[in-house]
């Protein structure tokens, strides 16, 4: 069964983030082979939220297939609109050679993410804090609030929640690849690897124009 949420303001996204170029700003490639930062992508996502939050944009639930919807694409980024019914989750996985971020407009997503458990990890939590060696940690994600993926993040997002989430993704460059994971004995293990059709849902979910 889906559900629509019809926006106020029909219409693409008002979107205007142009990369600046190589020659204009060397450090804006330390995160990874593209011109947008990681800052970048964060400001994105939670520039987008805000419209969807103020209507603009439609939201649909799908308690059978996750929803996504393309909001831009363009050679260095893409931004999709995805929303998770109660127990929808992505499988454990990288974004290849893609760096990305994520902000939650509505709900509340669970990450568990692996970490090395080096001391010096800059996203740790207070309840990792008694956490030591690799293995995967929980962040819980509420509204407003998000999360940022360099190069050789491997997480899954789940919606553990009895209300719907709604969240906001961006990637640069647009994934082409990505790989899947276990973890066993506390290792972690890549199961397989998947090109990424262009235009394709990043998570997995059903794409609807």
């Amino acid at each position: 069964m889906t559900t629509a949420v019809r926006p106020t303001t029909p219409g693409p996204t008002s979107l205007s983030f142009l990369p600046r170029s190589l020659h204009g700003d060397r450090r804006r490639w330390h995160d990874g082979p593209t011109p947008v930062s990681l800052a970048d992508l964060t400001t994105i996502t939670r520039q987008v939220a805000a419209e969807v939050a103020a209507g603009m944009h439609e939201v649909r639930v799908d308690h059978t297939h996750r929803w996504s919807r393309r909001l831009h694409a363009d050679p260095h980024l893409d931004v999709w609109l995805i929303s998770w019914a109660t127990e929808q989750a992505a499988e454990l996985h990288d974004h290849g050679g893609s760096i990305g971020a994520l902000t939650v407009v509505r709900g509340e997503l669970t990450e568990w993410r692996w970490t090395s458990g080096r001391s010096d990890d800059a996203e740790i939590t207070p309840e990792e804090l008694a956490v030591a060696g690799p293995g995967l940690r929980r962040r819980a994600l509420s509204a407003s609030s998000g999360a940022a993926f360099p190069l050789g993040h491997v997480h899954d997002v789940s919606n553990r929640r009895s209300e719907p989430a709604v969240s906001v993704h961006a990637y640069s460059p647009p994934l082409s690849t990505m790989s899947y994971y276990g973890v066993e004995r506390g290792t972690l293990i890549r199961t397989r690897s998947e090109l990424v059709e262009p235009g394709a849902s990043p998570e997995g979910g059903e794409v609807l124009a």
